[in-house]
């Protein structure tokens, strides 16, 4: 892979990072934000090595754990700052929240806090391509609770029956809130299922971008090609807990010894790594990038702090009729 893909790569991966850690500090220790916030962290290198294969056209729908996904997708993080935070300036002028962004300038198309429902939503976008005659992929992202609702069936049926141009992402990141899928899934892989809809499903290392990113390939090629859809499973952990207001991170339900492992396995700190053996990078340079990106964050809470708040007199704009 090219080295400018690379730092790339890990800049955006440092970022979903530096943001959920900037949110979710505020969500806890302030009364600034309505709401608990749902973070990413320690599933950066799946969002990154998806849409790192993605064209800027390409559609992706996302999850309620969705700052990662946007901004892996090129989302501006003063505007999801200011959406966070309820402003005018925000991707849904501060109506949609962190739960609901859109921006569809860069093809992401929605976020939902209801857990599965994208996954059909992402296979009508394919049949939209299909329709329309675009050369275009659509990417579904959810985790594996959403793997045991009835819409992840009849969303990959559906285009799989169709042949639709969707790639459906899943990022098992081992607990439904506070449930291990060992208690709910019956089989080891969830991309087992893919034979059941005659498609292909793959495993891969979801703390390894760069396996994510090989796998996303062929599966968008195969999707532009008109050959149907791919269900890849990302094997990885939700470092954080349920919301940013979850004590101790989740502790209740998980052992230290298992979080100690899976921070062990931090996507960030083995891509880092992986940058500076492969010579893209020094530790010097990574330092640059890091405080770059923790200024970025900075600068993007102080727009949506000094951002105007949405007025009454636009309550039902917006909205379709």
């Amino acid at each position: 892979m090219e080295k400018e893909k690379l730092i790339e790569m890990y800049e955006t991966m440092f970022k979903i990072r530096c943001f959920e850690e900037k949110v979710a500090y505020i969500n806890r220790y302030t009364d600034e934000l309505h709401g608990q916030v749902m973070t990413c962290d320690g599933m950066e290198a799946v969002y990154v090595g998806a849409c790192a294969s993605l064209r800027r056209d390409d559609y992706v729908v996302g999850t309620h754990r969705s700052n990662g996904q946007l901004i892996a997708k090129g989302g501006d993080v003063k505007k999801m700052m200011a959406e966070i935070y309820g402003k005018e300036t925000g991707y849904c002028k501060g109506r949609g929240g962190q739960m609901h962004y859109q921006a569809t300038d860069i093809g992401f198309v929605t976020a939902s806090g209801i857990v599965g429902d994208t996954i059909p939503i992402a296979s009508g976008v394919g049949l939209s391509i299909r329709l329309k005659r675009e050369d275009k992929v659509c990417v579904s992202f959810f985790s594996e609770g959403a793997s045991n609702t009835g819409a992840f069936h009849e969303g990959i049926n559906l285009a799989a029956v169709w042949k639709l141009p969707v790639v459906f992402v899943l990022d098992n990141n081992q607990y439904a809130v506070s449930t291990h899928v060992s208690r709910t899934t019956p089989v080891e892989n969830i991309s087992d299922r893919a034979l059941g809809y005659g498609v292909p499903g793959v495993v891969v290392d979801g703390n390894n971008v760069l396996e994510v990113h090989e796998a996303m390939q062929e599966a968008v090629g195969r999707a532009r090609r008109g050959d149907g859809p791919t269900l890849i499973e990302c094997k990885t952990y939700r470092l954080a807990g349920q919301s940013a207001l979850d004590p101790g991170c989740g502790i209740a339900y998980r052992s230290k010894e298992e979080m100690e492992r899976w921070m062990g396995m931090d996507p960030i700190k083995l891509f880092r790594f992986m940058v500076i053996e492969a010579k893209a990078l020094t530790e010097e340079q990574v330092r640059v990038i890091e405080q770059k990106v923790r200024e970025e964050i900075e600068d993007a809470v102080k727009f949506a702090r000094g951002s105007p708040e949405p007025s009454a007199t636009t309550i039902h704009d917006h909205l379709y009729r």
